[in-house]
């Protein structure tokens, strides 16, 4: 969640309150926090040093690289997230040191 207007709408909050048990409401949610947003800190460094790690010989070898390490990140990520959460609450929303490459 992102505090996007739709993702802090009523209606989406109502659904969210029923179809998600860990649902976190915005009153709870940290500020910003880059040290919580997956896209930084799980997916894009490490694709990116995977796809830097060998040559490809064509772009379908790369897209199947990426697909497949994207897919095991974002798992990962969702696994660490509670981890994640605690050490952000710890550190009262400042920023944490985390190991980006676990």
């Amino acid at each position: 969640m992102d505090s996007a207007p739709a993702h802090k709408a009523k209606t989406t909050q109502q659904w969210l309150r029923r179809h998600v048990p860990a649902f976190i409401s915005p009153e709870d949610w940290p500020l910003a926090s880059p040290d919580l947003n997956p896209r930084d800190y799980k997916l894009w460094a490490v694709l990116e040093h995977m796809a830097c790690q060998k040559r490809h010989n064509n772009l379908g070898s790369l897209k199947r690289l990426l697909a497949k390490a994207a897919a095991e990140r974002v798992r990962a990520a969702i696994a660490e997230w509670p981890e994640r959460l605690k050490a952000c609450a710890e550190a009262e929303g400042g920023h944490f040191e985390w190991h980006y490459y676990k």
